[in-house]
């Protein structure tokens, strides 16, 4: 339960001996107890933890006792699951209801009579505009992961619109991705979107591997430094005689 009457007149009558850490001790144990609709932990110390008062666990412990009874199940409170049982006898009163008041109307227009040509044509234009905007599957995107990045994030409670295709499309694009490549890694990892920057670590991987396998010269092949050895003493002059002639004339000295 997200919501419970609170009479003042009735709590005050109950409480008015407490003093403040009670009383707040009590307000807290009481919106707990509504909210789980279930007995509180029978650990007070535990039970304090969840209210927030963990350094007044006495005063915890003292408002347990006195408003409480300590089952088998844990703390229970009776009047409060009376509360919660009138609220969900009145949210089934209510459901009924309301399922009776649809078959009457699902049983009275079956009974009426056939719609003439401007109804149809009018119910026509109504189908075919709701069918129009629906988003259909991208050019370049499969089938198959298509269809589960719609059950993504239909489970994820988020619309599909195009506005929302042209943000991933621009997303994978600067992430060097194809937009079905970019969907499913979507799906692969859960996301509702997609982001450059979620794959940014995984493309710097890669292209470290790349550098890796680019620069290594192969096996089968010379050194590419031994290549340029090679070519640059092909292209080197031949020395001149006068000057061999002097340098045999030094070293003869």
């Amino acid at each position: 339960m997200h919501y419970y009457q609170f009479n003042i007149g009735d709590y005050k009558s109950h409480t008015n001996h407490l003093d403040l850490l009670e009383d707040i001790a009590y307000r807290r144990l009481l919106d707990l107890y509504y909210l789980h609709e279930r007995p509180l932990n029978a650990s007070v110390s535990a039970v304090a933890r969840q209210i927030g008062m963990r350094d007044h666990e006495d005063r915890v412990k003292s408002i347990l006792e006195e408003f409480f009874h300590n089952s088998e199940e844990g703390w229970i409170n009776p009047r409060a699951d009376r509360e919660i049982s009138h609220f969900h006898s009145k949210k089934e009163q209510a459901s009924r209801a309301g399922k009776a008041s649809a078959e009457r109307r699902s049983n009275a227009r079956s009974t009426d009579v056939q719609p003439n040509n401007k109804q149809e044509t009018r119910n026509k234009k109504q189908e075919t505009k709701n069918t129009a905007t629906a988003v259909a599957p991208p050019d370049g995107v499969s089938s198959e992961v298509w269809s589960e990045f719609v059950k993504q994030r239909k489970l994820k409670k988020a619309q599909i619109t195009g506005l929302v295709l042209m943000g991933i499309q621009r997303e994978a694009e600067k992430a060097g991705y194809t937009l079905e490549s970019a969907l499913q890694e979507v799906v692969l990892r859960g996301w509702t979107s997609f982001k450059a920057e979620w794959v940014a670590e995984k493309q710097v991987g890669g292209m470290r591997k790349d550098v890796v396998f680019t620069t290594v010269p192969s096996k089968m092949e010379r050194d590419p430094a031994l290549v340029k050895l090679d070519e640059d003493s092909k292209k080197v002059a031949p020395p001149n005689p006068e000057i061999l002639a002097k340098l045999r004339a030094i070293r003869g000295k």
